[in-house]
């Protein structure tokens, strides 16, 4: 799939071991509770009042007690759901890849409303997510396979407007003010006007070689008037928000950037796809901070709490660090690492002589890498708990000293 994958993985295999091999003894978060779906958990949860709200591969959207991990209620779509949800009043709301959006009432699961886009559709294996809808000033912001960035009526359900992109549209929309932003994978960052859909500026990708449409797949964020997003072109780009052009850019050779990145203390946190590796960058200018040498991707997002990054790896592992050094504090592994990190990995952590990551087959390598328990979920931080899914089936719920 990509290419120098593995060299870049052999180059910071040694410093993932040594650090291994010196022993930082790391914490383990303790398990507070975890509930089992009957499919891959990619989605973030989502936190309102006592309920969890989680959709899981098996087409079921959950809504659990988030102290005990009991069920509350459940409502099966007709399609996978690895769209995370929102809520807005007594809705929450999300998409599946039946293409389309639910809006359930939060206390029955019942549906108020349902919207129909042109259909869903993947780029490829890897196109793990479905749009997160977004709601601003009663209006629903929802992106679609069928290549369109919608825009509904939160109580209604009604279509205000839509744009058609050139691509998938699998990100979540960034709403700044009267502006909602979008990437695309036909590789352009959409600014229109969340009012009627008009573009406002646009931004292409800079493209690679081996990936030339600079496809975009996951979301953005906004900080002090700059837009920061990841691309399958290997770049991460800092955009001016009010014009669209670039403040600055950072190529990972070797690697697609999908994670959303994190802004935290001047800094943003995101990891790698192929060379396997979590970055701390100067948020003004993209200077590396320093990075973290791991063993598999990371396409979730970071979260903060009291100066610890915590994030999930496609290994199996939910890591905490430290977010002046990178160091690893905590470490937790899901049920699936325990039971199938050995199928992947030797005891030195490279990988077994039979496995071969993007291979003649490739599908294999891939089922095998989910069987550890990946963590594609972006985890979430209430108080001293937090929240995560995993591609073992289950949702975590883990209690933070």
């Amino acid at each position: 799939m990509h290419d120098n994958s593995f060299i870049h993985m052999k180059k910071h295999l040694l410093t993932f071991l040594l650090l291994t091999l010196t022993g930082m003894l790391v914490a383990q978060p303790v398990l507070q509770w975890k509930y089992s779906t009957r499919g891959r958990v990619y989605a973030k949860p989502l936190i309102s009042e006592n309920c969890l709200y989680i959709g899981s591969l098996d087409s079921v959207f959950y809504a659990l007690d988030k102290s005990t991990g009991l069920t509350i209620w459940e409502f099966r779509s007709d399609g996978a759901i690895s769209s995370s949800a929102c809520i807005s009043g007594k809705l929450v709301l999300f998409g599946s890849a039946d293409g389309n959006l639910y809006a359930l009432d939060t206390k029955t699961g019942q549906p108020v409303w349902i919207f129909s886009s042109g259909g869903e559709k993947m780029k490829d294996i890897w196109d793990y997510y479905l749009s997160t809808p977004v709601v601003s000033n009663g209006i629903v912001y929802w992106g679609s396979g069928d290549g369109h960035l919608y825009a509904i009526d939160v109580d209604t359900g009604k279509l205000k407007w839509k744009y058609k992109t050139g691509g998938i549209v699998h990100a979540e929309p960034l709403v700044i003010d009267s502006v909602v932003c979008i990437g695309s994978f036909d590789g352009t960052f959409y600014a229109l006007s969340a009012d009627n859909g008009e573009v406002i500026w646009k931004f292409r990708t800079v493209g690679d070689a081996y990936f030339p449409d600079g496809e975009i797949q996951k979301g953005a964020i906004f900080d002090q008037g700059v837009i920061y997003f990841g691309s399958r072109d290997y770049n991460i780009y800092a955009l001016d928000a009010k014009t669209g052009r670039g403040r600055w850019n950072m190529k990972e050779y070797g690697s697609w950037i999908i994670a959303t990145p994190l802004s935290y203390k001047g800094n943003l946190f995101f990891g790698t796809s192929d060379t396997h590796l979590f970055y701390c960058l100067r948020k003004s200018d993209g200077k590396i901070v320093w990075s973290l040498p791991l063993n598999m991707r990371v396409y979730g997002s970071a979260v903060a709490r009291e100066n610890i990054i915590w994030f999930g790896c496609f290994n199996g592992k939910l890591y905490g660090v430290d977010e002046a050094t990178g160091k690893i504090i905590h470490e937790f592994a899901t049920d699936g690492c325990k039971a199938n990190y050995s199928s992947v990995y030797q005891e030195n952590d490279e990988f077994q002589s039979e496995f071969e990551l993007y291979g003649k087959d490739y599908l294999e390598s891939e089922r095998k890498i989910q069987a550890m328990g990946s963590i594609l979920s972006t985890p979430v931080i209430e108080g001293d708990r937090i929240y995560f899914g995993s591609s073992d089936g289950k949702v975590y719920a883990l209690r933070l000293d």
